[in-house]
């Protein structure tokens, strides 16, 4: 989740403006870029228990990393991310270590910067006596074992979730995950990008589940990340069916942002609880504890990160259903939307594959993918039927974008976990239930040596 605020003292007066705030993020296509973000536990090499912030726990490690020339994100005085060259480091509520990382050209670019964020945390790591592993959901532990980061939005978090849903708090400390945030061109690009990675979002689910395991057994699940989402609050989760009604755009996306509860009204450095109010009230100068205040650009670009879609409109588009994997699945997921989004012939073929499907029938989907994964029925057949067709569609934008390495091999080389799938491999959900149902004989607590980075 984001680091502290924008600090846009704008204050708002429309919802006209929240609209152009949007439209702000529109470029051309030859300043579009990738920012991908991707989420990882820490585990202790001892004993696997996930580290506390402090001691020899995520604290060290953001001071660790802080020597190669990042900047401490402080709240209330404590280090709880850090900052250097437009990528950030920041932290999930139990610690799970994110990089937001900067906006590439290329996913070659993206590639690298993975790399070397892999190779600051390792050694850091390695001092502290920890590990890392990025998996959809924690595989053994019970919620009450995870820690509680420094962070002031997550207490108020940690107060209001259980009030809309059973599965909040394990959202928050059991739960990682990759995104890729990709830009529009224009209103008219922005709703056709969201419409079809909306419908698209339970496919990326399924083809990167990576989360089989619930305190330590297989639960019969394939994604537990996604099932979590079900049940953590729907108001502001899901596939939003506004997004699919004649003549949505900006405004009418404000509208819907407007109407989701909010959390919390930053100010002079602390978080102000304010759970379950109202924007609208808070524009109107209604906020209870703010009356008579007009919140600002800041306020709103606060209030949009915590909008949970499975597609989140910012200034730019966050895909946000896939379970946190491998280092090349997070490539893969970035190659994937990339080669579908950012090429107009692929987005074209992509409309063609989820034309005339309205939100509840992506619900249902949505709410199968968990347990089935491609298996999920998809119209008369499944989500399997889709793999072959959508690689090649996303092979195809990624040939048009033409962009090589130094060896003169250009995007499509980090679809090459995906083209596995499409010839029938296990998607990582199932390469790790066979594991463990074979060489591990059940011991779970193998699967965070396999799956270390």
């Amino acid at each position: 989740m984001s680091n502290p605020g924008e600090g846009d003292l704008t204050p708002i007066a429309t919802t006209s403006q929240l609209a152009e705030y949007l439209a702000s993020g529109c470029k051309t296509p030859d300043r579009f870029r990738i920012g991908t973000e991707h989420e990882k536990f820490g585990f202790r090499l001892g004993d696997l228990a996930p580290p506390p912030y402090e001691p020899r726990g995520i604290r060290g490690m953001l001071e660790g990393i802080a020597a190669d020339g990042w900047a401490p994100i402080l709240d209330n005085g404590q280090p709880i991310g850090l900052s250097r060259d437009g990528a950030s480091i920041s932290l999930e509520p139990a610690g799970q270590f994110e990089l937001s990382g900067g906006l590439c050209r290329t996913l070659h670019e993206t590639q690298a910067e993975l790399a070397a964020h892999l190779a600051e945390v390792r050694p850091v790591a390695a001092d502290l006596g920890l590990g890392f592993a990025p998996l959809g959901f924690h595989p053994l532990a019970r919620r009450d074992e995870m820690p509680w980061m420094p962070k002031g939005r997550y207490g108020i978090m940690k107060s209001y979730m259980p009030k809309v849903g059973t599965r909040g708090l394990d959202m928050m400390t059991r739960t990682c995950t990759v995104q890729v945030n990709l830009d529009f061109a224009s209103e008219a690009d922005m709703v056709a990008k969201l419409r079809v990675s909306l419908a698209l979002q339970p496919f990326a689910t399924a083809l990167f589940a990576s989360s089989p395991f619930y305190e330590g057994r297989p639960n019969g699940l394939l994604s537990n990340r996604a099932q979590v989402w079900t049940d953590t609050d729907n108001v502001r989760a899901g596939i939003p069916a506004a997004v699919f009604e004649r003549g949505f755009g900006f405004e009418r996306f404000a509208e819907f942002a407007l109407d989701v509860p909010m959390y919390f009204v930053y100010r002079d450095d602390r978080y102000i609880d304010v759970a379950g109010a109202s924007f609208r009230d808070f524009m109107a100068g209604r906020l209870p504890g703010f009356e008579g205040q007009v919140p600002t650009m800041g306020d709103f670009a606060d209030h949009i990160t915590t909008i949970f879609t499975d597609v989140r409109l910012k200034r730019f588009l966050e895909m946000r259903g896939a379970d946190a994997g491998t280092p090349a699945m997070m490539t893969a997921l970035s190659a994937f939307w990339v080669g579908i989004l950012y090429d107009g012939a692929a987005l074209t073929a992509a409309e063609a594959l989820v034309a005339d499907l309205g939100p509840e029938a992506l619900m249902a989907v949505r709410a199968a993918v968990p347990g089935a994964g491609l298996d999920a029925p998809w119209r008369r057949g499944t989500l399997r039927d889709l793999v072959q067709p959508l690689v090649a569609i996303a092979e195809g934008g990624l040939a048009a974008r033409a962009h090589r390495n130094a060896e003169g091999a250009d995007e499509r080389i980090y679809l090459e976990p995906l083209r596995e799938i499409a010839a029938g491999a296990p998607t990582q959900a199932e390469h790790w239930l066979a594991r463990w149902h074979g060489d591990w004989a059940g011991d779970t607590r193998r699967i965070f040596a396999e799956a270390a980075i």
